[in-house]
Formats: structure tokens, C-alpha cells, sequence
């Protein structure tokens, strides 16, 4: 069995459990990035030290360890995504794109090659068997749930696939078990930033990928009026409130468009940030039936994963694209970001997509 190994506690505990339990564990551990500063830093994963920690697991617990450099592999297929998206005005989530094409898609293609009969890796999710095969449902504790991160997770992935951490009830458990087998990494703290945006600093690391990317421009009101101007709107997400630069108003005012090629930054009042209408591509579909089989489907969406599921509609246009209703609006809808849909009322993940225009 392959184990993904982060360096973290988590997929430490994963490993640590299973070779515990008599499995024939082998742990990959990829190297996506070295941004130098990276090496000593803190509270990030796949890089330096965590790198030194998962070998000094491996090494405790008796099974093979192997690194691989993905650098370049992670540079075209997360990082100058990420900088694209951002410079066209949307809020991208990486760390889905780094599970679906690094992770799950090479990774797993590694641990084929290794005859592995299945991978582990450390996600707080659960995946259990169904009546027409493996169900994807969220982590026993909901604040530790990364069933948004996962939402493009296929049908034969899940197959190949196992999640030993999601039936914990809290992270506390997984310390506790950390400590029980005596690994370094028990107290470990847990990694906070997007692993290549040193202090959630996303403007810093876009200026850096494309160098001039910040063009100054206008902050423009919804009515038309020029309220100021602003040094890039890579600088700007959609429903920020705050550092705007255009103190003295009456009225708070939040950003609700993104004009990337007029340069322009749009603010409104808040309830301009509502949204009913979400279109979504890319649709990743675990339900039973196909996806298009029906005309709707009635699901639970969260539209940021920091957000409870909300009750919804999605109307399939295609096996790929939908139009999702939400019931009640939410605010701060952004493209880039992703759609998850899960069953009403339940725990299961039903599949996603990703949102990419206007609002409705």
C-alpha cells in the first residue's frame, strides 16, 4: 500500500497506523516546489523540513521511503494556473488542482507502477461502500471536513483510493494516536497558507510569476461615479470590504466585479454581492445516475469551503456544465472558485464543479 506522505501529522498517523497493523507500506513523498525561504518555513507542506520529517517517520516505523520531484509537474499544472486565474480577476482554489492533477491523477498513477493494491493518504473524508460501489462522504468532524478540496475526485480514483483519518471524531485523536507510536511529528503544528503563498500574500507571488502584472487603475461605483484608483487589480477579491483606499464615504461599500481589462475595480453596497444563479463547468459527477439523466437535481452546495452546505438546485446543461439555483442567495460568489454538491440532508458528496462567470 502507498501512503502520500506531506510531512504532516496526519498522513504521518496514516502511515504510522497502517504498518502498525501489519500492511505492506510504502510512503511517496513529492517535492513540488523550493522557493528557498520555503526550506525552513513553517506551516507549509511538501518542501524542506516536512520532507525530513516523513523520512524520519518512515525510517521509525520500518518501511521503505521515496521522494520524488514533481516541481515542474506542480509549476504547469497548479501554480501558472493559479497565476492565469488570478490575473483574470477570478479566486482560485488550488489546492483542489494540486489533489486533482498532482495527487490523484500522477501520484496514484506512481503507486500503480508500484503493483500498490490501493493509496492512503492523511484527507479528512470518508469513503464507504454503497449499493453501486465507493460512496465519498464528509470527515466524522465537521471542522476538520476536506470534502470541498476533493470534490473532483472520480469514480476509478475512489476506487484506488482510502481515507483511514475521517471517521475521527477530532484532530485530537490523530495527535494522540501520533503519540502513541512515538512519531516527531505529534506536535506538529498544522499547515495554514496555500503551501507556495507565503502569508496568504497572493499579490506578492503573482508579481513575482508575472513580473508587471499589477497595472494601476480606477475603483469604480456601480453607478458610475470614480471613487479612486487602485495599484493592480491583482490586489483585489470579490466581496472585500476592507483596504480599499476610499475612506469617507457614507456607505460601505465591498468589491463586486472584477473589470480585468479595463483595469477596473468595481464596489457596490453589500447586497450587490447576492447571488441566486451560479453556472458552473468542469462538473465532477459521483451520483448513482448519469449526471444528465435529469432535468435537476436537488442538492446541498457550499460555494466557499469555509461556508455550511445550503439547499440548491442544479439543472444539468451537459455531462459537464450546469446551472446551479441556489434557494436562499449567498454573497461573495467569485469565479475560480469551486461548487460542491452534496445530498440533501446527508453526508454524501454528489460531485462539483467549478464557477467561471457573472453572477446572476
Amino acid at each position: 500500500m502507498v501512503v502520500a506522505m506531506s510531512g504532516g501529522v496526519d498522513s504521518s498517523v496514516v502511515a504510522a497506523e497502517l504498518a502498525a497493523q501489519g500492511y505492506d507500506v510504502v510512503g511517496v513523498t513529492l517535492q513540488l516546489y523550493d522557493h528557498g525561504a520555503a526550506l525552513a518555513r513553517k506551516g507549509a507542506c511538501c518542501a524542506g523540513q516536512d520532507i525530513h520529517d516523513a523520512r524520519r517517520v518512515a525510517e521509525a516505523m520500518g518501511f521503505p521511503h521515496y521522494v520524488l520531484d514533481y516541481e515542474n509537474v506542480f509549476r504547469e499544472a497548479v501554480i501558472e494556473e493559479f497565476a492565469e486565474s488570478y490575473l483574470a480577476g477570478a479566486t482560485p482554489v488550488p489546492c483542489i488542482r494540486c489533489n486533482e492533477r498532482v495527487k490523484f491523477r500522477d501520484l496514484m498513477a506512481t503507486a500503480r507502477e508500484l503493483d500498490a493494491d490501493c493509496m492512503a493518504t492523511g484527507h479528512y473524508i470518508r469513503r464507504t461502500l454503497g449499493p453501486h460501489g465507493p460512496e465519498l462522504h464528509m470527515a466524522a468532524d465537521p471542522a476538520r471536513d476536506q470534502s470541498y478540496f476533493l470534490f473532483s475526485t472520480t469514480p476509478e480514483q475512489l476506487a484506488f483510493l482510502r481515507f483511514p483519518l475521517g471517521h475521527l471524531a477530532s484532530k485530537a485523536e490523530t495527535r494522540a494516536l501520533a503519540a502513541r507510536h512515538g512519531l516527531s511529528v505529534a506536535d506538529k503544528p498544522d499547515s495554514q497558507d496555500i503551501c507556495f503563498v507565503p502569508q496568504g500574500n497572493y499579490a506578492a507571488v503573482i508579481e513575482k510569476l508575472r513580473p508587471g502584472a499589477a497595472e494601476p487603475g480606477e475603483i469604480v461605483h456601480a453607478d458610475g461615479r470614480v471613487l479612486g484608483t487602485h495599484p493592480g487589480v491583482l490586489h483585489f477579491t470579490v466581496g472585500q470590504r476592507r483596504g480599499l483606499g476610499i475612506g469617507g464615504l457614507e456607505e460601505p461599500l465591498y468589491v463586486v466585479r472584477l473589470d480585468v481589462d479595463a483595469r477596473r475595480v468595481i464596489v457596490g453596497p453589500k447586497e450587490m454581492l447576492a447571488t441566486r444563479r451560479v453556472p458552473v463547468r468542469e462538473v465532477n459527477w459521483l451520483g448513482d445516475a448519469p449526471f444528465a439523466s435529469r432535468a435537476e437535481w436537488p442538492v446541498s452546495v457550499r460555494v466557499r469551503s469555509t461556508r455550511p452546505p445550503r439547499e440548491a438546485v442544479v439543472r444539468p446543461l451537459s455531462a459537464s456544465e450546469a446551472e446551479v439555483e441556489l434557494i436562499a442567495p449567498e454573497e461573495g460568489v467569485s469565479p475560480g472558485q469551486a461548487c460542491v454538491f452534496y445530498e440533501t440532508g446527508g453526508t454524501r458528496v454528489l460531485g462539483g464543479g467549478w464557477i467561471w462567470r457573472g453572477r446572476g
